[in-house]
């Protein structure tokens, strides 16, 4: 009896994992053709010349800030050079309680003004707006803490352009990120929202808000996170949008059009991953409405930000993702296998509920299975080295052609010793790195049922420099 369920575990867990991987091999090649129109396009010239031009749309960055002293002055200059025709910045300093406050005062030379704009979407007590002397662009709100999505929300009651794009206050942009960001609004079609590609900052050169040269860490954990970034926009995204179902536009680098937030009543108060829960709301809108309005990733618009460097932190933001994506999946649990929703329903939902939200208890059954079986002698050990070459070998050949799609398409690691650290990363990550995060994702189901709320406290070095006190984001 015993050898019987043993048998049947290890094979279903065998099943998952080779059905699981293959889909992951599926989105591979849908963004083989994605991935090369979007180079040929990035590289054209007069498509370039075309997106310097007054034809765009305005638009506003929308900036939530909490204890970010050390690097605000220098992320909103970096916000305020971007090179597009016409955009300004709401920044939304989130009830801190460090300096960050005080900085924006004294380096813009802020003067408070009254608000001259409705409130559509209720938010925490707004303290004061104020107006820069120095940069007419930025409009700064100052608030009691309420977290990121109500933060966001105060700035999009702010926002007075047709397009917002919401980033993080330590993201470091591009400067021709946001003209490669709106090629969308040239194709004649109706834009809800466009997402741009997230890189890894640690270890790159970076001066006044900008990545001069891109570098993999010698550390090995933010190096196996530049590879599991690469693996997840260069074909992760860009397969989705041949199958029109992505669930996910980064909360660091998202465009939308304000009129379909304001819809929705913005983002919901509450989520710990209220990026993903704002595109699912965004697609029942769209369906529901059947409005025809575009939801698509772009490869070549980019922007940089800081990755975990110590497991402590790691384990918070993982614990913190996985527990997002349960809740997410639950609140919007009516999606599942329902035709109204097109793709969404049919193909997104499923994948994201059996094959991302439910893949750590999977594996980790295997694993518990083939030990077991290998304990009692009822496994042999060619089952064995076949469930670890499909959970092993073919994850690191995925990964390593997410390398070469890099090195063949955009190519932002130009040093030799950047691309074997990144092949050295594809086998760290699944002999060490992949076991210990999954203990962080089971850990989500537990304290998904406690109701726990919490983001927790991401400790970051700051761009550029290893000497300066860590700082902290927390949201309530």
């Amino acid at each position: 009896m015993i050898a019987a369920v043993l048998h049947w575990v290890d094979g279903f867990a065998l099943f998952y994992m080779l059905s699981l991987n293959s889909f992951y091999a599926l989105l591979l090649l849908l963004s083989i053709p994605e991935l090369w129109s979007h180079w040929h396009l990035a590289e054209d010239e007069q498509l370039t010349l075309v997106l310097g031009t007054e034809a765009l749309p305005p638009l506003r960055i929308l900036v939530p800030a909490h204890n970010e002293e050390i690097t605000i002055v220098e992320s909103v200059v970096s916000f305020l050079t971007l090179q597009y025709p016409h955009h300004e910045v709401v920044l939304v300093n989130d009830g801190s309680t460090d300096a960050t406050m005080t900085r924006l005062l004294g380096a813009y030379d802020l003067y408070e003004v009254p608000p001259a704009f409705m409130i559509n979407v209720p938010t925490k007590p707004v303290r004061a707006y104020y107006r820069s002397r120095r940069y007419s662009k930025l409009l700064v709100i100052d608030k009691e803490n309420g977290g990121k999505a109500d933060a966001l929300n105060a700035a999009l009651n702010a926002a007075r352009f047709p397009y917002v794009l919401a980033v993080d206050a330590d993201t470091l942009i591009e400067p021709d990120a946001l003209l490669r960001l709106a090629r969308p609004f040239l194709l004649g079609k109706p834009v809800a929202a466009v997402g741009g590609t997230i890189r890894v900052a640690n270890s790159c050169v970076i001066e006044h808000g900008r990545v001069l040269e891109a570098r993999v860490d010698r550390r090995l954990l933010p190096a196996v996170q530049v590879l599991e970034y690469l693996r997840a926009f260069l074909f992760g995204r860009l397969g989705w949008n041949r199958l029109g179902g992505n669930l996910i536009i980064s909360g660091a680098f998202g465009l939308f059009k304000r009129s379909h937030l304001l819809a929705i009543r913005g983002y919901r108060t509450g989520s710990v991953t209220e990026d993903m829960d704002l595109v699912v709301r965004l697609h029942r809108y769209l369906r529901e409405h059947r409005l025809p309005d575009t939801m698509s990733f772009i490869p070549d618009p980019v922007a940089w930000t800081e990755v975990p460097t110590s497991i402590r932190v790691l384990g918070r933001q993982r614990e913190r993702w996985q527990r997002g994506l349960l809740e997410t999946l639950w609140v919007h649990r009516d999606l599942l296998f329902n035709f109204r929703y097109g793709a969404v329903g049919l193909i997104a939902y499923p994948f994201f509920l059996f094959g991302e939200a439910l893949s750590p208890a999977v594996e980790v059954l295997g694993y518990v299975g083939m030990a077991l079986g290998l304990t009692l002698g009822v496994v042999d050990l060619d089952f064995v080295w076949l469930f670890l070459s499909v959970v092993v070998l073919y994850g690191m050949l995925l990964s390593v052609w997410a390398i070469l799609l890099e090195e063949v398409s955009f190519r932002r690691y130009r040093r030799r010793g950047d691309v074997l650290r990144l092949l050295f990363a594809t086998l760290i990550e699944n002999f060490g790195f992949r076991q210990v995060t999954l203990a962080f994702r089971l850990k989500a189901f537990w304290r998904m049922l406690r109701g726990d709320r919490r983001w927790g406290v991401m400790k970051r070095e700051g761009f550029g420099t290893a000497t300066e006190p860590d700082k902290t984001r927390k949201a309530a």
